[in-house]
Order: C-alpha cells, then structure tokens, then sequence
C-alpha cells in the first residue's frame, strides 16, 4: 500500500512513510492511538520508554524513525528515516 503524501491523510500509523508494521506495534505499545498522537510527542522520550517497556535498548535507527514520523507528522516532507541519522548521531552520541 502506498503511503501518504499529507500528514492530514495518515488514518493509522502504517501510512506515515518509513512506519510499517513492527514500528506501528511499537507506538501503539507506547499508547499511542492515531498518527495525530505523534504531533505532541519527543521522539527520544518514546524511545528511552520503549527501552524500558521491551527491557532491552532497541536499534537507534527506530529513534531514526521516531524522529522522521514524529516531523512527517508535524508537516516536514516525506524522507527517508536515515535522513535523521546524521543529527541523532550528534544529539545523542552514545546510543
């Protein structure tokens, strides 16, 4: 299925670019409900509470994904979860 283009046309979270369908099992265990959850949210608080719901520290490259859902979502054009990798490596040095 293709994805959205528009933040306004995501009815559920597989069709925000880059989520499928392992990453929208992990949102909606972080109690998210909608793609419009994602507007108020900080992509490293749901990681590190992912983190600690799974009791293990997931892939950063998921943080990658937060962030770029979390800015799809926010009005950002559609781009690759990668695109984010460079700036997270800066923010976030030691994951």
């Amino acid at each position: 299925m293709a994805k959205v283009t528009k933040a306004s046309d995501a009815k559920k979270f597989t069709d925000i670019p880059n989520v499928g369908k392992a990453v929208a099992q992990k949102l909606i265990m972080l109690n998210l409900k909608s793609p419009s959850d994602l507007k108020t949210k900080d992509a490293y608080a749901l990681y590190t509470k992912l983190n600690k719901l799974t009791g293990m520290r997931n892939n950063p490259c998921l943080l990658d994904t937060f962030i770029a859902a979390i800015d799809f979502m926010n009005g950002a054009p559609s781009r690759y979860w990668f695109y984010y990798t460079k700036d997270r490596k800066k923010q976030y040095p030691k994951l």
